[in-house]
């Protein structure tokens, strides 16, 4: 048998082709460990690179929009390795804003915990943000900016019947967006507007999109009344204070509190009954950031509950609610003895600084950062009201900033505060002698006027009044104008 290695084992001499190819072949087959050689070798070099040159951002997540509206929205950023947790005081928000951190797998997250301001510029700086693995730490800086405010507004008898506006704080760039022969009350949600008109003298409710298109009517509890509109900031989801038309038979609902979603519009809303309580509500407030419910019934139990009336706190008795501010479980409640600041995750209150000023308080607005908008009748030299309006800002420490000031003809009729607590807007009846209210279930003076107010802040130590719109019921507001 032959031992030429040249040869076939047939004993023929390999042809010239066969060679060739076999050259071919074991070029190729070279070839190929080199390239696989040296893409180890890059692969190697670039995971060496990437720890030596500490974590680095491949992408950023956050809606500038949703921040403004709501507390909760997050900036998430993502980076080329798996990360240690990431210390919270290595993270520096500015203008400076209250934060929750968490650190999963190659992402950080940042929570901002109170709306955020609008037209604003953010940055967010982490410093020693270091892999799960060590190696080198990396500052990681993200900025964003908000985009300006857009409020809805109110204006009963315009020549297209009562309308909603879409606006910006200028007034300039108004667009209708809704309109209806007879429109009480209004709430906006994320995505819809939900109206309530009546017709042929019962109340209704009609969902909308922003823009006012697309209009579902809801489904109510029956023919009746409805008061107290109000939106949760979580779930779009709806309540409202329901009185049957037959009530006065003995029969019906009377000043029932009902939920809905808006995500399935046409389904029966959902009653809220607590076991053991009074199922008429006099006074309610959605609590921010949830869907969870503080109202007080008519025998003046003040009640935590959720959406369908389970798992109920009871929080003593109570005149009113006064305000809730987004991002905290700070309310503002009015009882026989005085106004009080309740913590709702630990029912633990303290009585309200009303310092030494004479004036007599009306409503009292929780601010979002800490201290309080306050309502005011200064007090003359007699003793007795002046008729005068003053609307002041009191901080933590007690002091306090006159931000608003209507003359003794004038009404404020209602104060509400941008999610943020950035603005303030007072709903004001001019003239109020000759200016008369009209109908409706909920009625409103014939003139009314929006006066916006940018309120102090780090930046700006003095309040000052941005622009005066016609219209009421300016969406930043949890109630109804003429109902508490």
């Amino acid at each position: 048998m032959s031992t030429d290695a040249g040869r076939r084992r047939d004993g023929a001499a390999p042809s010239r082709r066969q060679r060739a190819t076999r050259r071919r072949l074991r070029g190729f087959v070279l070839g190929f460990v080199g390239v696989a050689a040296a893409l180890g070798l890059v692969g190697a070099l670039g995971a060496a690179a990437t720890v030596l040159m500490g974590p680095r951002v491949t992408a950023v997540q956050v809606d500038p929009a949703a921040a403004i509206s709501a507390s909760g929205s997050r900036l998430i950023v993502t980076t080329s390795q798996s990360l240690a947790d990431v210390d919270p005081a290595s993270v520096t928000v500015t203008p400076a804003t209250p934060f929750d951190i968490d650190t999963s797998g190659r992402s950080i997250g940042v929570r901002f915990t109170v709306p955020l301001d609008a037209d604003t510029e953010y940055t967010v700086r982490i410093d020693e943000v270091t892999g799960v693995s060590g190696g080198p730490a990396s500052t990681i800086t993200e900025s964003f900016r908000t985009p300006p405010s857009e409020v809805f507004l109110l204006q009963r008898g315009t020549a297209d019947g009562d309308t909603i506006f879409r606006t910006d704080l200028t007034g300039e760039a108004a667009v209708a967006v809704f309109a209806h022969p007879h429109i009480e009350d209004y709430r906006a949600t994320r995505n819809h507007l939900v109206v309530l008109i009546e017709e042929d003298g019962e109340s209704a409710l009609v969902m909308t999109d922003l823009d006012g298109q697309n209009p579902v009517d809801l489904t109510m509890p029956g023919t009746g009344y409805v008061a107290g509109l109000q939106t949760a900031d979580r779930g779009e989801r709806i309540g409202y204070l329901f009185t049957s038309s037959t009530v006065g038979t003995g029969s019906g609902d009377e000043s029932a509190l009902y939920t809905t979603s808006l995500d399935t519009p046409t389904a029966d809303p959902a009653k809220v009954v607590v076991a053991g309580a009074d199922e008429r509500i006099a006074q309610w407030s959605f609590v921010p950031d949830t869907d969870s419910v503080l109202l007080v019934a008519f025998d003046g139990t003040l009640l935590l509950t959720a959406p369908d009336g389970s798992a109920p706190t009871a929080l003593g008795s109570a005149l009113a609610i006064d305000g809730i501010a987004p991002g905290t479980a700070q309310a503002i409640v009015e009882r026989i003895d005085g106004l009080f600041i309740l913590d709702l995750l630990t029912g633990e209150e303290t009585p309200l600084d009303v310092g030494t000023d004479p004036a007599v308080i009306g409503s009292v607005m929780p601010l979002p950062r800490g201290g309080t908008l306050r309502t005011t009748f200064p007090i003359a030299g007699s003793g007795l009201p002046t008729g005068a309006t003053s609307v002041v800002m009191v901080d933590d420490t007690g002091a306090s900033t006159e931000v608003f000031a209507a003359p003794d003809t004038d009404a404020v009729l209602q104060t509400c505060v941008s999610p943020s607590g950035q603005y303030a807007a007072m709903l004001v009846a001019p003239d109020l002698a000759s200016n008369p209210y009209d109908t409706y279930q909920l009625p409103l003076p014939a003139t009314v006027e929006t006066h916006i107010v940018a309120l102090p802040s780090d930046t700006d130590a003095e309040a000052h009044e941005l622009v005066a719109l016609s219209g009421s019921s300016i969406s930043w507001c949890r109630q109804s104008v003429s109902w508490r």
